[in-house]
């Protein structure tokens, strides 16, 4: 197993994180830390955010992490054996999407957010690979509040890779990536302030 830890976070030109059968670019840190900090309080404050659920062997879960969905249509997504309906853009995250389409060159039409309370709550490895999401599309990952270590693995050489998401800073995974690798975002005591993330993304399922 090969383990790459990346702490570079000031990249001008964002090259590919992984070294084969995928795509990650850090864009790193795309606003002030005031104009961050504002958007991390406003989020917690304007989303509806509801504990995450799932439904594993049979069981019905409960996660302290809170999420929300959000999308131009009222979109259904399914995961975890649970679906969930889109709320409509609220003008915050609209003008959020308009910025990371921008520095992207990339359109989505949907974002889920997750709402860590502290370095607890963690998530564990998967990749995002639902039926309803557009097929080796971008899913961009934008961060607000803590700054979060946050790690992939290639699913059959087991190699990994792993760097910390600044407060204001910007992730896109795309191409191969959700086939080949997973991804997680592992529980710290470390950490004892919330972070905030909005994972802009394609539903073709409508």
């Amino acid at each position: 197993m090969k383990t790459l830890d990346l702490f570079d976070s000031n990249l001008e030109h964002p090259g590919n994180l992984l070294q084969k059968n995928g795509i990650v670019n850090y864009y790193g840190i795309l606003m002030s830390l005031a104009e961050a900090n504002v958007h991390f309080d406003s989020l917690l404050n304007s989303i509806e955010w509801k504990n995450d659920e799932a439904i594993i062997f049979g069981k019905h879960l409960v996660t302290k992490r809170k999420v929300a969905w959000y999308g131009e249509k009222p979109f259904k997504y399914t995961y975890s054996n649970t679906t969930k309906l889109a709320l409509p853009w609220t003008k915050q995250l609209e003008e959020l999407k308009g910025l990371v389409e921008q520095e992207t060159n990339e359109t989505y039409n949907s974002c889920l957010l997750n709402l860590y309370h502290d370095g607890s709550e963690g998530m564990a490895w998967h990749s995002d690979a639902e039926k309803d999401l557009k097929n080796n599309g971008a899913i961009a990952s934008l961060s607000f509040g803590a700054e979060r270590k946050f790690c992939f693995k290639h699913k059959k050489s087991k190699e990994t890779v792993s760097l910390y998401l600044q407060n204001g800073s910007l992730l896109v995974m795309k191409g191969m990536t959700q086939k080949y690798w997973l991804h997680r975002l592992p529980p710290t005591k470390m950490i004892v302030k919330p972070r905030i993330n909005l994972t802009f993304r394609t539903i073709i399922n409508t």
